[in-house]
């Protein structure tokens, strides 16, 4: 039997595939609590214990208000609310939509769901 030429757990982390999450909206204004139109494709906030790092891959199925289509969406982490964050924020992470092209059509239809809601001066859980 021969020693193996790297030490176990060595490159694990090339391997690991990104977290499936699964986000239904059942009603609009919490698709408008998490939605971030600031990013410049789009994206989600998602309420999440697990620790993520910047950049982080994370795979979203997405549910959207009174749509029986599920969205999947590969994103990354663009910004992190630890645990006890200020102001009683919930924990979670930023996720920006890819520039794709199935996304950008993701991104226009949240924006129709939420209609005038987009422009509400209401408090969010985004940036």
């Amino acid at each position: 039997m021969s020693e193996p030429s790297q030490p176990v757990g060595v490159g694990a982390a090339a391997v690991q595939r990104p977290s499936v999450i699964q986000l239904v909206f059942r009603e609009k204004g919490a698709l408008y609590a998490a939605y971030i139109p600031l990013l410049t494709d789009g994206g989600l906030f998602v309420p999440t214990q697990r620790p993520y790092k910047l950049g982080e891959d994370i795979y979203l199925l997405l549910s959207l208000p009174d749509d029986p289509q599920r969205y999947p969406v590969a994103g990354k982490v663009a910004w992190i609310t630890p645990a006890n964050a200020s102001g009683g924020r919930t924990q979670g992470v930023g996720v920006r939509f890819p520039g794709d092209e199935k996304t950008r059509l993701l991104k226009l239809k949240i924006e129709e769901t939420l209609g005038t809601q987009i422009a509400s001066s209401r408090p969010t859980q985004t940036v």
